[in-house]
């Protein structure tokens, strides 16, 4: 189990107004007092429930944050708040700064606007949804991976409940076949890539 209370990010990017995705978003972000990147309509939310430093955002878009800049692209998925009202689009972020470049896909879909990423990003990592079911499972994440010209992957959205858990053993020599390194992350493990 993860405390909340101990979360203390700079930086907080939401990708969708999904309860998996806000359920903590505003706690979180009250204590830390971080910079909080996600769509228009998120970070107007956001605001309303008195979270201060929201940077609204769109698809196209860079923020630069001095601790990084972060890209915002497209994602592939429904987005709404719990109550079913409108959260704008999904989205993903590529984040960059003079260390590393990672994208972090959000929920999405496989989509052949990820081939426009590398056109402008030599990419070290990406995060991407493996789960399938409300997401791409793993054979088109490493279609994504081959797209975004990335051969690090850490796998999210998977095993949380039991439409989207995963065979590990499978998915791991899925990516292997494919000549893509695939982390799997447990919760509150630390992982250096």
């Amino acid at each position: 189990m993860v405390d909340v209370s101990t979360i203390q990010p700079d930086v907080m990017l939401i990708s969708h107004g999904h309860g998996d995705h806000i359920a903590d978003a505003v706690a979180i972000a009250k204590q830390s007092k971080c910079s909080v990147a996600a769509a228009y309509e998120v970070t107007e939310w956001m605001a309303a429930q008195g979270v201060e430093n929201c940077f609204p955002m769109n698809t196209g878009g860079t923020l630069d944050l001095d601790v990084c800049k972060i890209k915002m692209v497209r994602a592939e998925h429904s987005s709404s708040f719990p109550d079913g009202s409108y959260a704008g689009d999904a989205i993903g972020f590529v984040v960059h700064n003079e260390e590393t470049c990672f994208y972090y896909a959000g929920d999405t879909a496989l989509t052949l606007d990820m081939q426009l990423i590398p056109l402008e990003f030599k990419l070290d990592f990406a995060f991407l949804p493996i789960g399938d079911n409300f997401t791409m499972g793993v054979g088109d994440a490493c279609r994504a991976a081959k797209l975004l010209n990335c051969n690090e992957v850490v796998g999210m959205h998977f095993d949380t409940f039991p439409p989207i858990e995963i065979d590990h053993k499978q998915a791991k020599k899925t990516f292997k076949d494919n000549d893509i390194h695939l982390t799997l992350p447990i919760i509150n493990q630390t992982i250096e890539l």
